[in-house]
């Protein structure tokens, strides 16, 4: 079959093919009765967009790259939703990769998005310092935001939630419902997020006279099995904190797994708190108390530095943002004040 052309479309609609064009591509003055007329005509004859040569000719492909640590994080799984969302209320695809928690596989994934010629790229970087190097080197290439995590000392823009204000929201609420020691359940302190929730958690609990013993910092990673594992040897080590605050809701999922199967009652002996709220956080048991990040805004707000970086002149950038957006905490059974 034949490949059906602007020239039939046009005919079929009664008009020039610069109308057609003009209608199609979303740019220049068409009356709403003749934009009617345009569409019905392309859909009645079953004509579609010739991607490759609008891009040649426009010298863009309406596609953006979108690089995170793991799909496999139900948080990454719905961030990217909202991007994709969000991008497609601009007419824009996204093209997403999984750098699988490796800076070296995340160069890479960079590279390969580079090489396919998108319009920008939002990356969360999977490292606070080994994925420096391939994010600045791809803000170079073309318009390029951080998002979530962020990569210190490179000159891209940023938007994320501030995690030292969420912490302080976590600590105010446990202290209120009791709390007077606490152990912090997190990743290795090789990312931005893990980093500025641990030091938010430090600070907040130091305020409070909230005692923390070094030995009740446990980091590992964002897992489920983690929490298992962390929990365990709280509750092995004997004297458990009034509360154990989580980097993310994954880790505090198996915090509060570890406790039902050692027969530690959560929150009558212990509070637990998670990060992220997502899907799970409100059908576990107890249901977690967690911090929600507004998604949807933060993706909306990548999106608008995407294409505000996109639509500066080479020599004219401006100071990079830094958008740190406040969350929210979402009360639930795992601890014992109220909202």
């Amino acid at each position: 079959m034949q490949r059906v052309t602007i020239a039939q479309v046009a005919a079929r609609a009664g008009v020039s093919t610069a109308t057609v064009s003009r209608v199609l591509s979303g740019r220049g003055p068409v009356s709403a009765g003749v934009q009617r007329k345009v569409r019905k005509a392309a859909e009645d004859l079953g004509y579609q967009v010739n991607s490759i040569a609008r891009a040649l000719r426009n010298s863009r492909t309406d596609t953006v790259g979108m690089v995170v640590p793991s799909i496999s994080n139900p948080f990454f799984t719905s961030l990217v939703e909202s991007v994709e969302h969000a991008l497609g209320r601009e007419g824009k695809e996204l093209l997403l990769c999984d750098a699988r928690s490796d800076p070296e596989v995340e160069a890479r994934r960079l590279a390969t998005l580079v090489a396919r010629n998108v319009d920008g790229i939002i990356v969360s970087p999977s490292h606070g310092t080994l994925s420096g190097a391939a994010v600045q080197e791809t803000a170079g290439r073309l318009p390029l935001v951080q998002l979530d995590r962020f990569v210190g000392g490179t000159s891209t823009d940023w938007v994320g939630v501030d995690d030292v204000a969420a912490m302080r929201q976590v600590m105010d609420h446990l202290h209120a419902g009791g709390a007077r020691s606490a152990a912090f359940a997190g990743s290795l302190l090789t990312n931005s997020s893990t980093e500025q929730r641990f030091a938010g958690f430090r600070r907040r609990s130091e305020d409070l006279g909230i005692a923390v013993d070094p030995d009740r910092i446990l980091l590992g990673d964002y897992s489920v099995e983690w929490g298992e594992t962390a929990a365990a040897r709280l509750i092995a080590a004997g004297d458990l904190p009034d509360a154990i605050v989580c980097a993310d809701d994954l880790i505090a999922l198996g915090v509060t797994r570890a406790c039902r199967a050692h027969g530690v009652d959560v929150p009558g002996r212990v509070q637990v708190t998670g990060y992220d709220n997502i899907e799970f956080s409100r059908l576990s048991e107890p249901a977690l108390t967690t911090v929600d990040q507004p998604r949807e805004r933060i993706a909306a707000e990548a999106v608008r530095l995407l294409a505000a970086a996109a639509g500066e002149a080479d020599g004219d950038r401006g100071p990079s943002a830094h958008i740190a957006l406040v969350p929210s905490l979402v009360v639930r059974e795992s601890t014992r004040a109220r909202a």
